[in-house]
């Protein structure tokens, strides 16, 4: 099944943009599982005392950890993603989990699917990034909320986008594209990985979607407000370079700004400083994050 792409009808301007936004949105909802029929609850628990390595830190502010159901080793603690020719391995964590690893048999094939994860996001928010550019092909990542709020949300691009639990999102993962939350509550969302970005996905028992493709409108940033957050970095230094940069990833998901143009604040933000080396640490960031990076390269913030 896929669902047809539409926006509730509202008149004038955000309704014409809505249907722009879902025009341009290269990411796909493709079904909405019975998420439902499965009694997660107490394992989702599980998962919010599981522990987090921290393998993904440069790329994350706040709450955001991962959590490794299967893999190519069966080890929880491998969660740096690569591909594989392995066979698909649960983890402990993975059989501690039956309940959401079901949720993976009952509606996907297992021959192309190389990892399951779930990411947990609270009160937290992602670098806008690209992924795969460590990899010669990217395959398929398919994204499945299993607890969410409408505060959590996702964005590619100029669009920002909320993901419905049990919506199954193939995310297009080549575009500068980010994530976050300002909830309590922890979003945990399902991430499958299967090698092969052009073969399609089988999704079995899926449901009719009920909801529009939900598209947020935000309104474009005024020059105040570039200026106070651009302003606020001329005393920035190596201490503060890190958290510093959170801000910059907010104000795109509340104003209208492509999610390249993060960096192109943060880098100016750099020269205000009038530290070359704030200026080259920003420039660098930015190549890490959306334009190039070497497998297993980290950042050193």
């Amino acid at each position: 099944m896929t669902a047809r792409s539409n926006a509730q009808q509202r008149p004038g301007a955000s309704y014409n943009h809505a249907l722009k936004g879902i025009s341009l949105l290269k990411s796909q909802r493709l079904a909405v599982l019975p998420v439902d029929s499965y009694d997660l609850e107490s394992e989702l628990s599980v998962v919010d005392r599981h522990e987090y390595k921290g393998e993904y830190d440069a790329l994350t502010f706040g709450a955001w950890s991962c959590h490794v159901l299967a893999n190519g080793s069966g080890t929880e603690s491998d969660i740096a993603f690569r591909p594989h020719g392995d066979h698909l391995t649960p983890t402990e964590l993975g059989r501690k989990l039956p309940g959401i690893m079901s949720l993976v048999t009952d509606h996907f094939s297992l021959d192309r699917l190389q990892w399951v994860r779930i990411f947990s996001l609270r009160d937290g928010i992602m670098a806008p990034h690209v992924d795969f550019l460590e990899f010669t092909e990217p395959g398929t990542r398919l994204q499945i909320p299993l607890r969410t709020t409408e505060e959590s949300l996702h964005s590619e691009n100029d669009i920002v986008y909320h993901l419905r639990r049990g919506e199954v999102w193939k995310i297009h993962t080549t575009d500068p594209h980010s994530a976050g939350s300002s909830a309590r509550t922890a979003r945990l969302t399902l991430c499958l990985d299967f090698s092969d970005a052009e073969e399609p996905v089988a999704i079995q028992g899926d449901i009719p979607a009920t909801e529009p493709i939900r598209i947020i409108e935000r309104p474009e940033p005024t020059e105040a407000e570039l200026e106070e957050l651009l302003d606020s970095c001329r005393n920035l230094t190596a201490a503060t370079m890190r958290s510093v940069f959170r801000r910059f990833v907010e104000l795109h998901f509340k104003r209208r700004a492509h999610a390249a143009t993060v960096f192109d604040w943060y880098v100016e933000a750099a020269r205000r400083s009038g530290d070359d080396d704030m200026i080259t640490k920003a420039q660098a960031y930015r190549t890490y994050c959306i334009e190039k990076r070497s497998q297993a390269e980290t950042f050193d913030w």
